[in-house]
């Protein structure tokens, strides 16, 4: 089996649990802007010691950053940061399983940006599931009940507006993360992978450290508090970070993608038969069309 696909599984397994943790922080201790910075705070030295034990076993050269490399870094961290930031408050508004179905708008979006950023094709099958994931993310963003609110009230809400807001800017980082281990040159797909992981992941602390601290005084001081779970967050979201990053490094953002919805799998079981959380008709409605779209887009991309 390639070593992308194995990458993109893991990815898709430790992203899974750390959104978890994420949205445990969210909801019982801290802002979506804490919840958020904890994530890449506390992933920021166990990338770095990874990184520098990786170099040192492998004895390689440090790849050379190339043209356009910053500006996929700066653009990549930019939209994850804002991706993570949509998916912790969404958690709020939805059950756990609905959020990350939202979120997964995000396979066929990293299809369409990797096509007018990289120049990645989009085959027929691709374009057939962008109308049938649109259809599932319609079912999933109205709200269970009789809300007595017309249609459209019902369907263009809040919930929706993250869910897709989040699966557009994951495309983007996604496709930007692939053009920064592409800029490096030199050294094998793991250690670019490290070295542009590392680069956007002191990118996001900074930027968002410096907002919480401007605009949400004490927040940074109820990370520190709440270190266990922020930890956790963080291990996770390294562990995560770097199978995608090695992912992109080898393989195009829209396959990884693909290949990277079995985390839907992995959020049923959690939200099932740990968070115990039920679905409406309309919610399982909206997952299975989702589901066909992300078969479709996983038909696409298989490799041969």
């Amino acid at each position: 089996m390639p070593l992308w696909i194995i990458a993109s599984v893991f990815a898709a397994f430790m992203q899974n649990l750390r959104f978890l943790l994420q949205r445990q922080l969210k909801v019982t201790t801290l802002s979506t802007g804490g919840a958020t910075w904890a994530r890449f705070a506390f992933a920021v030295p166990c990338v770095a010691v990874v990184l520098l034990a990786y170099k040192a076993l492998s004895a390689q050269d440090w790849p050379v950053p190339g043209v356009g490399y910053w500006r996929f870094v700066a653009i990549g961290a930019l939209a994850q940061m804002l991706a993570t930031a949509c998916v912790v408050a969404l958690f709020a508004r939805r059950n756990f399983y609905v959020g990350i179905t939202l979120k997964k708008s995000e396979v066929i979006l990293t299809a369409l940006i990797g096509l007018v950023v990289l120049g990645e094709a989009v085959s027929p099958p691709v374009l057939l599931a962008i109308a049938v994931g649109f259809a599932g993310v319609l079912a999933l963003s109205d709200p269970p009940g009789d809300t007595g609110l017309p249609w459209t009230a019902r369907v263009f809400n809040a919930a929706s507006g993250y869910g897709l807001a989040s699966g557009l800017l994951f495309g983007v980082s996604a496709v930007c993360y692939r053009g920064a281990t592409l800029a490096l040159e030199g050294g094998d797909a793991p250690l670019r992978a490290a070295v542009a992981l590392v680069t956007a992941t002191i990118v996001q602390s900074v930027t968002l450290g410096v907002y919480l601290a401007l605009r949400e005084p004490g927040e940074i001081t109820r990370v520190a508090h709440a270190w266990r779970i922020c930890a956790l967050t963080g291990l996770t979201s390294m562990l995560g970070s770097l199978a995608w990053f090695t992912a992109f490094a080898l393989q195009t953002a829209a396959y990884v993608k693909a290949v990277g919805q079995i985390e839907l799998v992995f959020t049923f079981l959690f939200s099932a038969f740990w968070l115990r959380e039920k679905t409406s008709r309309n919610e399982v409605i909206g997952i299975a069309l989702i589901v066909v779209s992300i078969a479709l887009v996983f038909w696409a991309a298989w490799p041969g």
